[in-house]
Order: C-alpha cells, then sequence, then structure tokens
C-alpha cells in the first residue's frame, strides 16, 4: 500500500514524498530510523475525484465521534484512534477532516485546536467539553458526553421530521389533487358557461377557474416555481429563521411543544456541561447559546445575569419565569445535594416526555384539519359543477 507522508529532516526543512509500506506505523519506523520527525502519514488517494459529493449527513457524524470516543475509552491513544478513524470512515468530508486533525497533532496542536480547524459542522457544546477533557483529563469521558448529547439532538430531530411526515405528506397530496381537479376535470364542463345563461355564483367562479388554470398552467408553474425559489431565499436568512421560530413559539398549541422541546435541550446540554466538569457560568452560558426561542433565550440571560450577581441558580430561573415550579425544585436540589448534573438530566428527561406528549396532540390536530380543508375545497368544487350541470338541465 502506498502513503504519502510529510516529514522534517535534520536541516530543518519540510519534506513531502510516497512510500510503499504495509502500514502507516512502518512508515513512521522507517522515516524515523533516517532521522527525520514525522509530521504526518496519509494514505495514498486516487487522482482522480468524483464529480459528485454527497452532503454528510449529521447520523454519520454521530457515528464517527461515538467510534473515537469508544477508542478512546478502550485505551487506544489518540493520535492511533484518529488515524483509525480516518481510515476506517467512509464520507469523503469525514476523512479529509480526520487526516487533518491528524496532521495537526502532529504538529503539536492540541486536540481541541485541531477539531476547530478541521471545519466539521459541530456545535459549539462539542468544543467546550473536549476543552473541559483535555483540561481535567478525562477526555474520553467528555467527549462520550457530547457524543450523548449528539445522539439526544439527533434523536429529537428524528423524532419531530417523523411525526411530520404523514401531515405534510397529506397536506401535499390534498394541494396536488385540488389543483389537478382544476387544470384537468372542470375544464371538461367549461362549454356550460355557454350553454346556461344564469349559473349559480359558486359554479361560476368555479368554472372559470378552471378554464384560467387549464389555460395558464406553465404560467402557474412558474408562479409556484418563483415563490418556491423566494421561500428558500429567505429560509437562508438568519433572522427570517429566527422570526419563524418565533412566531412559531407564540401559537396556542404548536407553540407549547416548540418550547418544552427546546428547554429539553437547554437541560440536556446543562447536564452535560456539568458531568464534564464544566464551570457552572459557562455551562450556562453555552446551554443558552443553543436556545431557539428569543423570549427563552432572554429569560436565560437574565437568569445568567442574576447568578453572576450571586444568587443562587433555582432562585434566579424562578425570578425569569424559565422553567415550571417542578423544574425549579428538581434544580433546587440539585444545588443542595451536589447533585446538579443528575438533576438537570432529570429536568430534561421531564421536558422531554412532555414534548412527546404534546407533538402528538399536535399531529393529532394537524391531520383532521388537513383532511378538513382538503375535503372542503373538493367539495366545493364538486357542488359548484353540480350546480352547473343542474342549471344547464334545467334550463333544457
Amino acid at each position: 500500500m502506498e502513503y504519502d507522508y510529510e516529514v522534517i529532516d535534520g536541516s530543518g526543512r519540510t519534506v513531502t514524498g510516497q512510500l510503499e509500506a504495509e502500514s502507516p506505523a512502518d512508515v513512521v519506523r522507517a522515516l524515523s530510523r533516517d532521522g527525520h520527525t514525522v509530521v504526518n502519514v496519509s494514505e495514498r488517494m486516487p487522482s482522480a475525484l468524483p464529480t459528485f459529493q454527497r452532503r454528510l449527513r449529521p447520523v454519520e457524524l454521530v457515528v464517527a465521534f461515538h467510534e473515537l470516543a469508544t477508542l478512546l475509552e478502550s485505551g487506544v491513544a489518540l493520535g492511533d484512534a484518529i488515524l483509525a478513524q480516518g481510515r476506517g470512515t467512509y464520507h469523503p468530508v469525514l476523512a479529509k477532516a480526520f487526516a487533518g486533525i491528524g496532521r495537526d497533532l502532529m504538529r503539536g496542536l492540541s486536540f481541541l485546536e485541531a477539531l476547530r480547524a478541521s471545519g466539521l459542522p459541530l456545535p459549539d457544546y462539542v468544543y467546550q467539553l473536549v476543552e473541559a477533557g483535555e483540561l481535567s483529563g478525562r477526555l474520553p469521558q467528555s467527549l462520550r458526553e457530547a457524543v450523548d448529547q449528539l445522539e439526544y439532538d439527533q434523536r429529537v430531530a428524528t423524532d419531530i421530521k417523523s411525526a411530520l411526515v404523514y401531515p405534510a405528506v397529506l397536506v401535499a397530496s390534498g394541494i396536488a389533487v385540488v389543483l389537478l381537479v382544476f387544470i384537468v376535470v372542470v375544464p371538461e364542463f367549461a362549454n356550460l358557461l355557454e350553454e346556461a345563461d344564469d349559473l349559480h355564483f359558486l359554479s361560476e367562479a368555479v368554472l372559470r377557474s378552471g378554464v384560467w388554470f387549464n389555460d395558464n398552467t406553465w404560467l402557474l408553474a412558474g408562479i409556484l416555481a418563483g415563490v418556491a425559489l423566494i421561500v428558500a431565499a429567505l429560509l437562508r436568512r438568519r433572522s427570517v429563521r429566527q422570526r419563524i421560530v418565533d412566531g412559531v413559539a407564540r401559537m396556542p398549541v404548536v407553540g407549547a411543544w416548540f418550547t418544552e422541546t427546546d428547554t429539553a435541550k437547554w437541560a440536556s446540554v446543562m447536564s452535560a456541561m456539568l458531568s464534564a466538569r464544566v464551570e457552572l457560568m459557562d455551562a450556562l452560558v453555552l446551554a443558552a447559546r443553543g436556545v431557539r426561542i428569543s423570549r427563552r433565550k432572554a429569560m436565560l440571560d437574565g437568569a445568567i445575569g442574576d447568578v453572576r450577581g450571586g444568587s443562587a441558580l433555582s432562585a434566579a430561573l424562578e425570578k425569569q419565569s424559565a422553567l415550571t415550579p417542578t423544574g425549579y425544585n428538581l434544580v433546587r436540589v440539585g444545588e443542595q445535594s451536589g447533585q446538579l448534573a443528575q438533576m438537570m438530566r432529570a429536568l430534561a428527561t421531564l421536558y422531554e416526555s412532555n414534548s412527546a406528549r404534546r407533538m402528538k396532540r399536535v399531529v393529532a390536530l394537524i391531520e383532521p384539519l388537513a383532511i378538513l380543508l382538503i375535503g372542503g375545497a373538493l367539495g366545493t368544487i364538486m357542488i359548484g359543477l353540480i350546480l352547473a350541470i343542474t342549471n344547464a338541465n334545467a334550463v333544457a
């Protein structure tokens, strides 16, 4: 097998090249015997690169770091674990990132610095947990906390997407059916506009709409495509996404579900931070960054200010009305017993359970509403057609 290497020779110059060997360790031994300082060894990649590269999925990122944490917990050295991940991962982005981390570690950078330079799409709390693990000498445990939190975020996102798949398909198919009826079925009855002199208002509206849809199909398709492009462009803006999130949080039923999901994530990050022995203030600041609802973020920022001023965390949260009475009691018990990380985990579990129940209610509410709206639209069209036919027969 051929490997690319980068070394520093006796005169301090950086030298690169290729070498045939059975493993990277053999390359390092061979180069070290010649008096070189090995900076990087990586398996030689084919020169032809694919023209298309699929996007890195979050689950692949979680799996890669889960394997890395397992290797470190098993006693494998960090450099060897990074090298193994670079060779064993299947996505090119991950392979490139781990190869870069390995090079940076050989140059003397810390794992935190190498991880930041890799460009992987990781949340801020991962870097904080890695930093805490390096400072305390508990990197495997801290990395495991980060992986558990990544898995939690992934599970919540998957649950939400899975719950909304059926309502989304139902609404999309209903809209498609209504458009199909307007474009294909209704124009077949367009002759009734000339045959009947005094059509009912509903019948005339349905028939003329169907004729317009049939005559302007491509214009309608262009309008829909333009609207989709505009919406996609707007959603790329962080301010627009934030307004949508805040608007959803103010809705009667969906808002409570969204708020409890956000609070559960905050409590889960707090638990991971405190379990990794991160300072309370740092944990509060970092966990607040992940809160998506502006109103709740303002509450937590106010609580952070109160804690910084000397208040207890439970009192500060209660002053800002950031949690429920049960949440305040859990935090208070954690402060008094010194088990705040465990109480935060219990709080996250509590809010996650409440969020799951509210999610089921929201889904149960969306389905009948979608059916009623789609059925009402189709019923209106059918009634208009029947009235037009009846009117035409009466005239005849």
